[in-house]
């Protein structure tokens, strides 16, 4: 019986062996069947009828490990959009099983760098997935044109570029980059309806992001569902005016003790840079506290945390970020990339998936 054993257990080593020196050619075997499956996936099919938000990037504009430049996946309607277009984010929104190419529109909230610096990648790659034989539209405040036009002369040879090389009927030129369309910053206690198809409604709403202007939150409205993305903003009456008895409020926050422990931190480094810049954005951004206030006093079904500032990568940074919420607001989720909320029609029901990438 031993040596039967032992016989067994050498022929499996041997056999591990060998598929292990063969594992690169049994890899490419099975790449095609990968593929055939991920492309005939539909993710936006799979969630069913209802109001979706996910995080493509729940951080800010600082490096973190889980937590990308802000960018909010919307599904609703069929359709696919985001708000805002952070680092990485479209990249994420693939390893989240959406296409590129489903994207149809994004919404801007503003125009610091670390919102709009992925706007390149996720219409080239929209464009050169889906075949699209018509710009993407990038929804904003006025404003929002310059931005567009800059990134697409920016772009401009590399259209050229995957033109030549793939042809019209792969990379059409009439689909290349984005178009604009804009609409004046709403006055405070006011809704501006900048989107309205197939049952889906989007409104935009000022914030108080002061001396950032134009800066503007939106309001998805959706098969009985509803959803706010606050954008950058500090404490803010508008929103809580416009987040009441909503399902799902989508919050900025910052930490005030984080950002002054890196102050003091730069300070005995010699880095006054570094030291000014911890200290100046501390008064134009809600803090952890009170995105849990505003949603306590709007009474919205669930309060997702996302523009996630300082990066929390280190032992006990999450601890110390959300100290003293729960004391004001219990239904909360600290996003990272990946998180997921699902409001289906016609309920609820409030549906959160944090297990993040």
């Amino acid at each position: 019986m031993m040596k039967e054993r032992y016989i067994s257990a050498v022929i499996l080593l041997i056999l591990g062996l060998a598929l292990f020196s063969q594992r690169g050619d049994i890899f490419l075997r099975l790449v095609p069947q990968g593929m055939e499956a991920n492309l005939q996936s539909n993710k936006i099919d799979a969630l069913g009828d209802g109001l979706h938000i996910a995080l493509c990037g729940a951080g800010g504009p600082m490096p973190s490990a889980s937590r990308s430049g802000p960018c909010v996946a919307v599904v609703a309607a069929g359709k696919l959009f985001l708000v805002d277009s952070g680092s990485n984010g479209i990249r994420n929104l693939g390893r989240m099983g959406y296409s590129p190419g489903q994207v149809s529109g994004v919404f801007v909230t503003h125009f610091h760098s670390d919102h709009i610096d992925g706007l390149g990648e996720v219409a080239t790659l929209r464009w050169a997935n889906g075949a699209h034989d018509a710009p993407l539209n990038i929804y904003g405040p006025e404003g929002v044109s310059a931005v567009v036009d800059g990134f697409n002369q920016a772009y401009a040879q590399d259209v050229i570029y995957r033109n030549d090389h793939h042809g019209d009927n792969t990379t059409p030129l009439s689909g290349a980059g984005m178009v604009a369309v804009s609409a004046p910053v709403p006055a405070d206690d006011e809704l501006i309806t900048v989107y309205e198809q197939d049952g889906l409604t989007v409104e935009m709403l000022a914030v108080d992001h002061f001396p950032i202007s134009p800066a503007v939150a939106y309001r998805f409205s959706y098969a009985g569902r509803t959803a706010l993305i606050s954008g950058d903003t500090s404490k803010s009456a508008n929103i809580e005016k416009f987040a009441r008895g909503i399902d799902l409020l989508v919050h900025e926050a910052l930490s005030p003790e984080l950002l002054k422990a890196m102050n003091q931190g730069a300070t005995n480094a010699g880095q006054d840079n570094m030291a000014k810049i911890f200290h100046d954005v501390l008064d134009y951004h809600a803090s952890p506290i009170e995105a849990a206030e505003t949603a306590r006093d709007a009474d919205v079904g669930h309060l997702l945390y996302y523009h996630v500032v300082p990066p929390l990568d280190q032992l006990g940074a999450e601890a110390a970020w959300l100290k003293g919420v729960d004391e004001h607001f219990s239904q909360f989720t600290l996003g990272q990339d990946g998180t997921a909320v699902s409001l289906p029609a016609n309920s609820t029901a409030i549906l959160v998936n944090n297990s993040g990438l």
